[in-house]
Protein backbone atom coordinates (compact mmCIF):
# COMPACT_ATOMS: atom_id res chain seq x y z
CA UNK A 1 0.00 0.00 0.00
CA UNK A 2 2.95 2.22 0.43
CA UNK A 3 4.18 2.40 -2.55
CA UNK A 4 0.61 1.99 -4.45
CA UNK A 5 0.56 5.92 -5.06
CA UNK A 6 4.47 6.02 -6.38
CA UNK A 7 3.34 3.09 -8.78
CA UNK A 8 0.41 4.77 -10.29
CA UNK A 9 2.14 7.96 -10.97
CA UNK A 10 4.92 6.33 -12.51
CA UNK A 11 2.34 3.90 -14.53
CA UNK A 12 0.67 7.63 -15.46
CA UNK A 13 3.56 8.97 -16.36
CA UNK A 14 3.93 6.00 -18.61
CA UNK A 15 1.48 5.71 -20.37
CA UNK A 16 0.13 9.52 -21.13
CA UNK A 17 3.81 10.76 -21.46
CA UNK A 18 6.44 8.92 -22.19
CA UNK A 19 4.83 6.09 -24.72
CA UNK A 20 3.18 8.47 -26.67
CA UNK A 21 6.57 10.77 -27.10
CA UNK A 22 8.30 7.59 -27.40
CA UNK A 23 6.11 6.25 -30.84
CA UNK A 24 6.63 9.86 -31.75
CA UNK A 25 10.43 10.32 -31.50
CA UNK A 26 10.74 6.55 -33.37
CA UNK A 27 8.42 7.51 -36.52
CA UNK A 28 10.06 11.06 -36.50
CA UNK A 29 13.22 9.03 -36.76
CA UNK A 30 12.42 7.18 -40.02
CA UNK A 31 12.57 10.14 -41.84
CA UNK A 32 15.99 12.21 -42.47
CA UNK A 33 16.82 15.61 -40.47
CA UNK A 34 17.46 17.39 -44.25
CA UNK A 35 13.84 15.70 -44.97
CA UNK A 36 12.42 17.22 -42.26
CA UNK A 37 14.27 20.71 -42.51
CA UNK A 38 13.15 20.99 -45.89
CA UNK A 39 9.65 20.84 -44.86
CA UNK A 40 9.82 23.14 -42.19
CA UNK A 41 11.19 26.02 -44.31
CA UNK A 42 8.93 25.63 -47.67
CA UNK A 43 7.88 28.96 -48.67
CA UNK A 44 4.35 28.06 -47.86
CA UNK A 45 5.65 26.79 -44.16
CA UNK A 46 7.42 30.31 -43.85
CA UNK A 47 4.29 32.10 -44.86
CA UNK A 48 2.12 29.97 -42.39
CA UNK A 49 4.76 30.79 -39.55
CA UNK A 50 4.48 34.50 -39.92
CA UNK A 51 0.32 34.79 -40.53
CA UNK A 52 0.33 32.50 -37.71
CA UNK A 53 2.83 34.32 -34.61
CA UNK A 54 1.89 37.86 -36.34
CA UNK A 55 -1.90 37.42 -35.76
CA UNK A 56 -1.63 35.83 -32.25
CA UNK A 57 1.06 38.37 -31.18
CA UNK A 58 -1.85 41.16 -32.76
CA UNK A 59 -4.70 39.09 -30.60
CA UNK A 60 -2.51 38.75 -27.56
CA UNK A 61 -1.91 42.77 -27.40
CA UNK A 62 -5.72 43.43 -27.75
CA UNK A 63 -6.97 41.14 -25.16
CA UNK A 64 -4.25 42.64 -22.84
CA UNK A 65 -5.49 45.98 -23.13
CA UNK A 66 -8.86 45.22 -22.61
CA UNK A 67 -9.13 42.08 -20.54
CA UNK A 68 -7.26 44.09 -17.71
CA UNK A 69 -10.42 46.40 -18.38
CA UNK A 70 -12.97 43.65 -17.93
CA UNK A 71 -10.88 42.25 -14.80
CA UNK A 72 -10.40 45.82 -12.95
CA UNK A 73 -14.17 46.37 -13.77
CA UNK A 74 -15.50 43.30 -12.60
CA UNK A 75 -13.82 43.42 -9.25
CA UNK A 76 -13.90 46.80 -7.95
CA UNK A 77 -17.06 48.26 -9.53
CA UNK A 78 -20.77 47.23 -8.54
CA UNK A 79 -23.34 47.20 -11.35
CA UNK A 80 -26.16 46.12 -13.16
CA UNK A 81 -25.65 43.06 -15.29
CA UNK A 82 -22.31 42.14 -13.48
CA UNK A 83 -22.53 38.77 -13.08
CA UNK A 84 -23.84 38.15 -16.59
CA UNK A 85 -20.38 39.57 -17.70
CA UNK A 86 -18.56 37.26 -15.50
CA UNK A 87 -20.40 34.20 -16.52
CA UNK A 88 -19.97 35.03 -20.35
CA UNK A 89 -16.36 35.52 -20.14
CA UNK A 90 -15.90 31.86 -20.15
CA UNK A 91 -18.02 31.15 -23.15
CA UNK A 92 -15.21 30.26 -24.97
CA UNK A 93 -14.37 27.27 -22.68
CA UNK A 94 -17.96 26.13 -23.11
CA UNK A 95 -18.56 25.83 -26.85
CA UNK A 96 -16.66 23.99 -29.40
CA UNK A 97 -14.42 26.13 -31.78
CA UNK A 98 -16.09 25.11 -34.90
CA UNK A 99 -19.35 26.81 -33.36
CA UNK A 100 -17.36 29.79 -32.41
CA UNK A 101 -16.01 29.78 -36.29
CA UNK A 102 -19.20 29.16 -37.83
CA UNK A 103 -20.69 32.02 -35.45
CA UNK A 104 -18.28 34.40 -35.91
CA UNK A 105 -18.63 33.43 -40.27
CA UNK A 106 -22.42 34.02 -39.57
CA UNK A 107 -22.10 37.51 -37.85
CA UNK A 108 -19.52 38.84 -40.14
CA UNK A 109 -20.31 37.57 -43.31
CA UNK A 110 -22.10 39.41 -46.09
CA UNK A 111 -25.01 39.09 -44.84
CA UNK A 112 -24.51 38.81 -41.25
CA UNK A 113 -25.62 41.25 -38.58
CA UNK A 114 -22.24 42.94 -38.65
CA UNK A 115 -20.26 42.17 -42.06
CA UNK A 116 -23.33 43.30 -43.70
CA UNK A 117 -22.61 46.98 -43.08
CA UNK A 118 -18.80 46.93 -42.59
CA UNK A 119 -19.15 45.52 -46.47
CA UNK A 120 -20.61 48.37 -47.16
CA UNK A 121 -17.37 50.53 -46.22
CA UNK A 122 -15.71 48.23 -48.45
CA UNK A 123 -14.40 46.12 -45.42
CA UNK A 124 -14.48 42.15 -45.69
CA UNK A 125 -13.78 39.89 -42.61
CA UNK A 126 -14.72 36.45 -43.56
CA UNK A 127 -12.20 34.73 -45.62
CA UNK A 128 -9.07 37.61 -44.76
CA UNK A 129 -6.49 37.82 -42.04
CA UNK A 130 -9.09 39.83 -40.30
CA UNK A 131 -11.60 36.72 -39.27
CA UNK A 132 -8.41 35.00 -37.97
CA UNK A 133 -7.59 37.91 -35.82
CA UNK A 134 -11.17 37.76 -34.46
CA UNK A 135 -10.91 34.06 -34.07
CA UNK A 136 -7.73 33.92 -32.05
CA UNK A 137 -9.20 37.14 -29.76
CA UNK A 138 -12.16 35.37 -29.22
CA UNK A 139 -10.91 31.71 -27.97
CA UNK A 140 -7.74 33.26 -26.15
CA UNK A 141 -9.53 36.28 -24.03
CA UNK A 142 -10.87 34.41 -21.21
CA UNK A 143 -7.00 33.79 -20.14
CA UNK A 144 -6.02 37.00 -19.47
CA UNK A 145 -9.40 38.20 -17.53
CA UNK A 146 -9.23 35.17 -15.23
CA UNK A 147 -5.56 35.10 -14.44
CA UNK A 148 -5.65 39.01 -13.21
CA UNK A 149 -9.08 38.53 -11.81
CA UNK A 150 -7.80 36.42 -8.59
CA UNK A 151 -4.64 39.14 -7.87
CA UNK A 152 -6.82 42.14 -8.41
CA UNK A 153 -9.42 40.81 -5.64
CA UNK A 154 -6.26 40.12 -3.09
CA UNK A 155 -4.75 43.75 -3.25
CA UNK A 156 -4.98 45.38 -0.20
CA UNK A 157 -7.24 48.87 -0.74
CA UNK A 158 -5.17 50.24 2.29
CA UNK A 159 -2.24 50.00 0.49
CA UNK A 160 -3.56 52.65 -2.22
CA UNK A 161 -5.15 54.57 0.73
CA UNK A 162 -1.93 55.24 2.17
CA UNK A 163 0.15 56.05 -0.87
CA UNK A 164 -3.23 58.41 -1.66
CA UNK A 165 -2.37 60.14 1.88
CA UNK A 166 1.15 60.90 0.59
CA UNK A 167 -0.08 62.77 -2.03
CA UNK A 168 0.90 59.86 -4.71
CA UNK A 169 -1.78 60.89 -7.51
CA UNK A 170 -3.99 57.52 -8.97
CA UNK A 171 -1.51 56.71 -11.74
CA UNK A 172 1.44 56.88 -9.86
CA UNK A 173 -0.27 54.32 -7.16
CA UNK A 174 -1.22 52.68 -10.20
CA UNK A 175 2.52 52.47 -11.52
CA UNK A 176 4.00 52.10 -8.20
CA UNK A 177 1.73 49.91 -6.00
CA UNK A 178 -0.89 48.05 -8.19
CA UNK A 179 1.05 46.65 -11.15
CA UNK A 180 3.92 45.75 -9.90
CA UNK A 181 1.61 43.30 -8.35
CA UNK A 182 -0.30 42.58 -11.29
CA UNK A 183 2.77 41.43 -13.13
CA UNK A 184 3.23 37.99 -12.60
CA UNK A 185 -0.05 37.13 -13.28
CA UNK A 186 -0.70 39.35 -16.16
CA UNK A 187 2.77 37.64 -17.97
CA UNK A 188 0.85 34.23 -17.04
CA UNK A 189 -2.58 35.49 -19.11
CA UNK A 190 -0.25 36.79 -21.84
CA UNK A 191 1.57 33.34 -22.05
CA UNK A 192 -1.93 31.21 -22.12
CA UNK A 193 -3.14 33.51 -24.51
CA UNK A 194 -0.30 33.65 -26.77
CA UNK A 195 -0.49 29.35 -26.98
CA UNK A 196 -3.93 29.23 -26.91
CA UNK A 197 -3.99 31.26 -29.85
CA UNK A 198 -0.92 30.30 -31.80
CA UNK A 199 -2.88 26.23 -31.37
CA UNK A 200 -6.43 27.71 -32.51
CA UNK A 201 -7.62 25.47 -35.68
CA UNK A 202 -11.07 24.53 -35.04
CA UNK A 203 -12.65 28.31 -35.97
CA UNK A 204 -9.69 29.30 -38.29
CA UNK A 205 -10.51 26.88 -40.49
CA UNK A 206 -14.16 27.95 -41.33
CA UNK A 207 -13.75 31.64 -40.77
CA UNK A 208 -10.40 31.78 -43.11
CA UNK A 209 -9.82 30.67 -46.75
CA UNK A 210 -7.01 28.15 -45.69
CA UNK A 211 -4.96 29.50 -48.65
CA UNK A 212 -1.24 28.76 -49.17
CA UNK A 213 0.64 32.19 -49.05
CA UNK A 214 -2.69 33.70 -48.01
CA UNK A 215 -4.26 33.29 -44.71
CA UNK A 216 -3.06 29.63 -44.23
CA UNK A 217 -1.84 29.44 -40.03
CA UNK A 218 1.03 26.77 -39.33
CA UNK A 219 -1.75 24.31 -37.65
CA UNK A 220 -3.44 23.45 -41.26
CA UNK A 221 -0.38 22.70 -42.81
CA UNK A 222 -0.44 19.31 -41.75
CA UNK A 223 -4.00 19.62 -44.35
CA UNK A 224 -2.59 21.64 -47.26
CA UNK A 225 1.27 20.04 -47.34
CA UNK A 226 1.13 16.94 -46.36
CA UNK A 227 -2.76 15.99 -46.57
CA UNK A 228 -2.84 14.31 -43.87
CA UNK A 229 -5.86 13.94 -41.83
Amino acid sequence: MFFFPYFSVVFYSLILLFLPIGILLQKASIHLWTDFWDRATEPVALSAYSVTFSLAFFACLINTFFGFLIAWVLVRYQFKGRQMLDSIIDLPFAIPTSVAGFTLSIIYSDKGWIGYFLTKLGIQIVFTKIGILLAMIFVSFPFIVRSIQPVILTLEKELEEAAWSLGASSWLTFYKIIFPNLLPALFTGITLAFSRAIGEYGSVVIISSNFAMKDLITPGINFSMFGTV
